[in-house]
């Protein structure tokens, strides 16, 4: 069962979406992301992606004080990610109470540093973010694109004991299209051990059983959740998994 992790980005400490990472774009959802937070967890959800949009754009950790308080009032395991630049943004997130950290832009740029926080955090706190535009890792809140293509960045890393990984299809990103599956696909067949989680383009339910039946092991999703595509009391969840359309066709 693949597992379901809803998104929570943060402005100004209070809830936002972007469409494809363009800050123009940002609408907001929701005043209160804690609120939310208890929300989700009281669906079911066990896990909760929280992405800090002023600290992508500022190049270091902005909104710890709302990880802080999510943290303290839910139970979620809480992966947090924008702006994670220096040893002290680490440090500040896991402090503030982060379960995981997501970082893209410096294994990108600095590849050592990375590497030795794996080796000081242990590869079960640390997320790989592999944002993609048009095959090729993008950084720093996807304003600039690098030469890397998304495979051998991978294998780089997984070479290094990296097990989770976050792929972003920015193309899809708050389009509400549907997912980039055969992108998706392509990791699973080349890193069948990887706890990948798809990332952009969730539209609908049937997105997340078509994941699902493509053996991605887990799916970060907001949009369709704030636009009412998907609504999350519909929504079957055991133990922070979606159940098998098999077993809701018995019922």
């Amino acid at each position: 069962m693949i597992t379901l992790i809803p998104a929570i980005d943060l402005i100004n400490g209070r809830c936002v979406r972007l469409t494809k990472g363009d800050y123009t774009t940002k609408k907001e959802y929701a005043a209160d992301p804690v609120e939310l937070a208890r929300q989700f967890e009281a669906l079911g959800f066990r896990r909760l992606h929280v992405v800090d949009l002023d600290g992508a754009r500022s190049h270091h950790v902005v909104n710890h004080h709302v990880l802080e308080r999510i943290a303290t009032a839910t139970q979620l395991v809480v992966d947090f990610g924008g702006g994670i630049k220096s040893d002290e943004d680490l440090h500040i997130a896991f402090e503030s109470g982060a379960a995981m950290a997501t970082v893209g832009s410096i294994a990108v740029t600095q590849p050592e540093r990375f590497i030795k926080w794996l080796e000081q955090y242990g590869t079960d706190r640390l997320i790989l973010g592999a944002d993609v535009r048009e095959g090729r890792i993008s950084i720093n809140g996807w304003k600039e694109e690098s030469t890397l293509e998304l495979l051998p960045f991978l294998e780089r890393y997984i070479s290094q004991g990296v097990r989770h990984v976050l792929c972003t299809d920015i193309a899809k990103d708050g389009m509400l299209q549907g997912p980039a599956t055969p992108l998706y696909q392509q990791v699973m067949q080349a890193y069948p051990n990887c706890q990948l989680i798809a990332s952009g383009g969730i539209s609908s339910t049937n997105d997340l059983y078509a994941l699902d039946a493509a053996g991605i092991p887990a799916v970060v999703f907001g949009k369709a959740i704030y636009e009412g595509r998907i609504k999350l009391d519909e929504l079957e969840i055991e133990e922070g998994k979606l159940k098998r359309v098999e077993s809701r066709d018995k019922r």
